[in-house]
């Protein structure tokens, strides 16, 4: 399944990153025609709180999810309550870029990694597109809760 979120939506298009989902995100001054070849194109759903960008998208006969609410948990619930996670895809995206994120030998990231993160971890991921890493830091705990509450809210 491949997302677009425009412009007013990139925390929702990190999270649905982190929720495994092909998420392009308009992170700069596109048109909304521009979103729509690329939705077309790419065979995207369009996912937008712009009105008049939804109203065009589906007069191209592209999907569309009409983000109604501001909070981000509420945004998360309407968009999956249409399109369903694929467990064994979360966290296998580059928060930043979307490309796929792989493992890394530790070896590797030694010296690319602050010391304590690499005395204190053993796995990690690397994103070749914008060269990422990505470990199991704090910041690991809080998003596998967050993805915990939202699913049990389904």
């Amino acid at each position: 399944m491949k997302l677009l979120c425009d412009q007013m939506l990139g925390t929702l298009a990190k999270w649905l990153r982190i929720l495994g989902f092909n998420t392009f995100f308009a992170n700069s001054e596109v048109t909304d025609e521009d979103l729509i070849n690329l939705a077309k194109k790419e065979n995207r759903i369009v996912i937008s709180r712009d009105k008049e960008l939804i109203l065009k998208s589906r007069k191209q006969n592209i999907k569309t999810i009409e983000i109604k609410d501001f909070k981000l948990d509420e945004q998360l619930l309407q968009v999956l309550a249409i399109i369903k996670i694929e467990k064994k895809l979360i966290l296998q995206r580059c928060t930043l870029c979307n490309s796929e994120i792989k493992t890394i030998d530790k070896s590797k990231v030694k010296g690319e990694v602050p010391e304590k993160v690499y005395k204190n971890n053993y796995k990690f991921w690397y994103c070749s597109k914008c060269k990422k890493f990505y470990w199991m830091g704090s910041h690991y705990d809080k998003i596998n809760e967050k993805i915990k509450d939202i699913i049990s809210k389904k």
